[in-house]
This record gives C-alpha cells, sequence and structure tokens, in this order.
C-alpha cells in the first residue's frame, strides 16, 4: 500500500461536498440504457484533494462497452438484512481527550461525527462498563468486596465521559444506538483477585455480576441515555495485562442463561439485546455460536453475536467465511461488528492509506456476508495514541493533538463516512454483483428510497466501471486507491 508523506490536517469544511475535477475516462458509445439522471458520486481518493467529495465529474458522459470492462449489477428486488448502524466506541479515553479541546474543536469534532448533513452520521455506539485499557486507571462502580452493590455509584464517568455522550446523541439528532460491554468484574469477583490479566468470574459472584449489569443500565437511562444492547463479555478468550475475563463457551451460556437473561427480564430490562462472544471472527461458531444458539432455553436470550478483526493481529487473514457460516447457520439471530482498530500507533501514519483500506475491505466484506452493524473502536485519542494506561496504544479516525488544540482527519475517518452518512438505520441490503476482482462494492436501499453503492478500488490504477440497475446504467471512473458512495 503506499503512503502519504506529508502529514495534513483537514477542517470539517470539506464535508460541504464541493466538486472536484479529476481525470476522464475513455470516449464512449451508446449504450441499451440510459444514464440516471438524478445520480451523485461521491469520493475520496489517495494523492488528491478528493475526500467525501461530491465529485459528479467522474461519471463519463456518454458510456463505453469494452468487452470485458467491469461492471456492477444492482438488483433491489433481491434483499438481504436490515442496516442497524454505523459508528465507534465513546471510551473513557475518547472522553478524556474531548475535554481537552477548546468549544470550538469541540463542536466541530462532534459535527464530524454525528451530524448527519455537515458530517458522517453516526447512528450507533458503544461504552465501557467501569474500565477499559482505554481508560487512564482501572476502577469500578463500587467498593471493594461489596458483593450487595450498596455502594453502587457512576459519579467516575460523570466527570467525562457522560457528558460526551450526551453530547454525541444531542448532535445526532436525539437517538444514538447504544450498547456497553464490561471489560472485567471488580478483582474480589474474580479467582485471580485481579481486575487485569484475566481470571475467571468466580460461581459464588455471578449473580452479583449481572446485577451490576442491571445497575449499570439503570443508572445511565436515568442520566437521560437510553442502553440499546450489551455484551456479556469483551474478548472472552483473551488474557490481556488490561482489564479481562475468560469465558469458556459453557461459561458464558450458563452466565447467560441462569443469570444474565433472568435477572435483565426480571428487572424489566428483558427487551435489551444481548450479544454473545464479543471477539474474533475466526472462532465464533464453533467456540460460541453453534452452543449458545442450538440451545433455545438460551437462544432466547441472545440477539445476536459481536465479533471483532484482531484474527489479523499477526499477518494472518480476515476470516470472513466465518461470518457468512454463522449468518448461514442461524439467520434469525444478528451479526454486529462491535471492534476494530489499527493497533501499533505512529503518528508518522495518521494518513497512511492502508489503514484506510483495512477499514474499506473488512466493512464491505462484512456486510456482504450479513453484518448488520459496524462499530469502530475509540471515537477519539490524543497525539500518543491513548490515554491508555497498560501503554496498549493505537490509532482513531480521528486523532487531538492536545498541545495545539488541533484535530487530525485520518484516511479512516472518510473511508467509514462513505458508509455511516450515505447508508441510515433500517436500509436494507440489496444484490450487487461485481464481475471480476478489481473493485469490493456492497449495495443498500435506505427507507427513503434512495440506494447508496458503495464501491473501493485497492488497485494502483484507475478503473472505468459500469453500475447497472433496472432502468439505468451509468459509466464512472474511480480513481486509484479510493472509495465511492454512489447515490441514485
Amino acid at each position: 500500500m503506499k503512503s502519504v508523506s506529508n502529514l495534513f490536517i483537514v477542517p470539517i469544511l470539506i464535508l460541504q461536498f464541493s466538486c472536484s475535477s479529476s481525470k476522464k475516462g475513455e470516449t464512449a458509445k451508446s449504450l441499451a440504457f440510459h444514464p440516471n439522471p438524478k445520480i451523485e458520486v461521491y469520493t475520496t481518493a489517495e494523492n488528491s484533494d478528493l475526500r467525501l467529495s461530491l465529485s459528479n465529474d467522474l461519471i463519463l458522459k456518454s458510456s463505453t462497452d469494452q468487452k470485458n470492462s467491469t461492471a456492477i449489477t444492482v438488483d433491489e428486488m433481491k434483499t438481504y438484512q436490515n442496516f442497524l448502524g454505523i459508528g465507534g466506541a465513546i471510551t473513557d479515553a475518547s472522553a478524556e481527550v474531548f475535554a481537552k479541546l477548546s468549544p470550538a474543536k469541540q463542536k466541530e469534532f462532534l459535527k464530524a461525527y454525528y451530524d448527519k448533513k455537515t458530517g458522517i452520521g453516526y447512528s450507533l455506539a458503544r461504552t465501557n462498563i467501569h474500565s477499559c485499557d482505554f481508560s487512564s486507571e482501572s476502577y469500578t462502580y463500587i467498593q471493594e468486596g461489596d458483593k450487595e452493590l450498596k455502594t453502587f455509584s457512576i459519579e467516575h464517568d460523570r466527570k467525562y465521559r457522560i457528558p460526551l455522550l450526551k453530547k454525541a446523541i444531542e448532535t445526532a439528532g436525539g437517538k444514538l444506538t447504544l450498547f456497553v460491554s464490561p471489560w472485567s468484574p471488580p478483582a474480589f469477583m474474580k479467582d485471580n483477585n485481579d481486575i487485569l490479566h484475566g481470571g475467571v468470574l468466580l460461581p459464588e459472584f455471578a449473580q452479583s455480576w449481572a446485577n451490576y449489569y442491571a445497575k449499570f443500565i439503570e443508572e445511565y437511562e436515568k442520566e437521560g441515555i437510553p442502553i440499546w444492547g450489551l455484551t456479556i463479555q469483551n474478548e472472552p478468550m483473551a488474557t490481556q495485562s488490561w482489564e479481562s475475563c475468560i469465558y469458556t463457551p459453557e461459561g458464558e451460556r450458563d452466565f447467560l442463561k441462569n443469570f444474565l437473561g433472568p435477572t435483565l427480564e426480571n428487572q424489566g430490562l428483558g427487551k435489551k439485546n444481548i450479544i454473545i462472544w464479543d471477539h474474533n471472527r475466526g472462532e465464533m461458531l464453533e467456540k460460541r455460536a453453534n452452543l449458545v444458539f442450538s440451545d433455545p432455553e438460551v437462544a432466547k436470550y441472545a440477539w445476536g453475536i459481536g465479533f471483532h478483526w484482531y484474527e489479523t493481529w499477526n499477518g494472518g487473514p480476515p476470516k470472513f467465511e466465518s461470518v457468512a457460516n454463522v449468518h448461514n447457520a442461524f439467520p434469525d439471530k444478528n451479526l454486529l461488528f462491535t471492534e476494530g482498530c489499527n493497533e501499533r500507533f505512529d503518528a508518522k501514519k495518521y494518513q497512511f492509506w492502508g489503514n484506510a483500506e483495512r477499514y474499506g475491505i473488512n466493512m464491505i466484506n462484512d456486510f456482504n456476508n450479513g453484518t448488520v452493524g459496524w462499530t469502530d473502536w475509540n471515537i477519539l485519542l490524543d497525539q500518543n495514541g491513548g490515554p491508555n494506561h497498560v501503554g496498549n496504544f493505537c490509532f482513531a479516525p480521528i486523532h487531538a493533538d492536545t498541545t495545539k488544540d488541533e484535530l487530525i482527519y485520518t484516511p479512516m475517518y472518510y473511508y467509514i463516512g462513505h458508509f455511516s452518512k450515505f447508508i441510515r438505520p433500517d436500509a436494507k441490503r440489496i444484490q450487487g454483483i461485481v464481475n471480476d476482482k478489481t473493485l469490493l462494492s456492497t449495495s443498500f436501499k435506505n427507507p427513503d428510497g434512495k440506494t447508496a453503492t458503495i464501491v473501493m478500488n485497492p488497485s494502483d490504477k484507475e478503473v472505468i466501471y459500469s453500475l447497472t440497475n433496472r432502468t439505468s446504467k451509468t459509466n464512472i471512473t474511480i480513481p486509484a486507491h479510493a472509495m465511492q458512495t454512489i447515490v441514485y
């Protein structure tokens, strides 16, 4: 992959979608179908000024019928999963960095993510139940040893995280689909007596821990922050140097069946959407889905399964087939991408295009295999890739240089925006077929009747392709290393 050598800061005004010029394609011949007169093309491309830019000049004025040309054929009559949303995690780290920005930069940041017109329209969010690695310190909501949760208080979160959540919801138009995740029970509830380094929930504290989720949801909703759902445990098979806890497949099943599911139901929270697994794609069918979803007494509590992309940590391929396998085996259960980020932070790589292309490849393939929503990790980190209390620094789509009061927009932000801005909640994925491997694509029909087709070109050459539906055929140029959204 190519990288951009010069770091640049892109102001949010770029999202006003002014037309941009670019190289034209070949001279065209007449077609049986006419180009769609109401089409809009938005483009982000490396080595250009195109950043979610309206670029209808990339539509060829006349068409070409070259043999073996790249073609995308869309059929809105063939439909698949309903779309939940796209967003990112509002962690302690994101909230602490946000608080260091000036009011003007805070406003710019909120609009960049959550405003549907001038930003990229995030509609989904995740947050942590007490501390995670992207917190400045480890903490819980109770005093040590308080099995009855008499000291339970979310006072810690009122300083940074709750204010940011409220502002995000407001900027998003008053609604944000929010799910929550724990990284570890309190230390005294675990067999290693440590909130860090894995360990297992002790059986005598299973009910207390289930009550803890309910308490968290109730306290957040008292703050005016609705909770749509929750995952049972972040990465239940990973012993980490940060907050972590291990669940075997049987352990997670039994906790959901005997404690968490009944507890939420008994406390009037039975409509909260419970997500199992919340770990990497590769093992989710064998290690969770088969066991949980095949048991009707536990499956009734599970809305679906969440997954991450870190099976690629050591250079392995993303296991998109696992997503398809779960979807095919349990079509009545939902698939949600719950976390992903580019690891190994290096400020010299803010504008590394390969980071964005990783997002594009994963999002397109996940959606095409049945995923209903996609959640990035931290929405904001500082110039060091943190804060993080164990030094596990990483990239975010937007970074803040808190010493200069600057926001740094990475290519990842724009690539995600090609999906989140143009695919809206309750859209339905429709069939889209690419006739070769040159381009990647996915398509959704929005509730307003408009279709959004996302096209990615990861190659080193510009490509002319035809986009055909039942009524029109349009030829479009996509630059090298580019992402496009076509709205029609």
